[in-house]
């Protein structure tokens, strides 16, 4: 084997791996980055799809038991009444490096986030008969399924742009 033969190869094999390290660094940071992504736009669709309650004033309702029942009462409150504990709840907790790599969880901390979530039982008094059930709206099942696919989106993009940005 000549020795000019021998530098030639030596330097494409240090070339090549010093770009292959450069790849290695990019693509270690892109798991952290599309998780951060997906899991903020996550978020947002869980806020999009969490009702806000938009009480009107004045307040008029039906009467249904008692002496004046079938009577239509209205009044109005000096403070109108808006809802959103619920969608103000969802938090992003933070990203958390785990054995086989790396989590983060989007929570809703609202008391009672799983009624509205998972459905439930109406009843009229505590402890009284049920008068009927509440279906649940799924946002949490709902919001994984948009994460999930918003991941293998985010994920294709950035292996693309690495292999775009390395590619000569």
């Amino acid at each position: 084997m000549s020795s000019s033969n021998y530098r030639r190869n030596k330097a494409a094999i240090d070339q090549f791996r010093k770009e292959l390290m450069a790849m290695v660094e990019d693509i270690g940071e892109i798991d952290v980055r599309v998780l951060n992504q997906a899991v903020n736009d996550g978020a947002e669709y869980a806020k999009r799809h969490t009702p806000i309650g938009n009480h009107p004033n004045p307040v008029t309702f039906t009467i249904k038991n008692g002496p004046d029942a079938g009577k239509i009462v209205s009044f109005r409150v000096s403070v109108p009444g808006v809802g959103g504990k619920l969608h103000e709840s969802w938090i992003r907790k933070p990203l958390v490096k785990v054995a086989d790599g790396i989590e983060q969880e989007l929570v809703n901390n609202a008391e009672y986030a799983s009624f509205w979530n998972y459905g439930h039982r109406i009843v009229t008094k505590k402890g009284g008969p049920t008068k009927g059930f509440m279906k649940g709206t799924y946002v949490l099942e709902k919001t994984q399924n948009y994460v999930s696919k918003r991941l293998i989106e985010l994920f294709k993009k950035e292996v693309e742009a690495v292999q775009k940005k390395h590619d000569k």
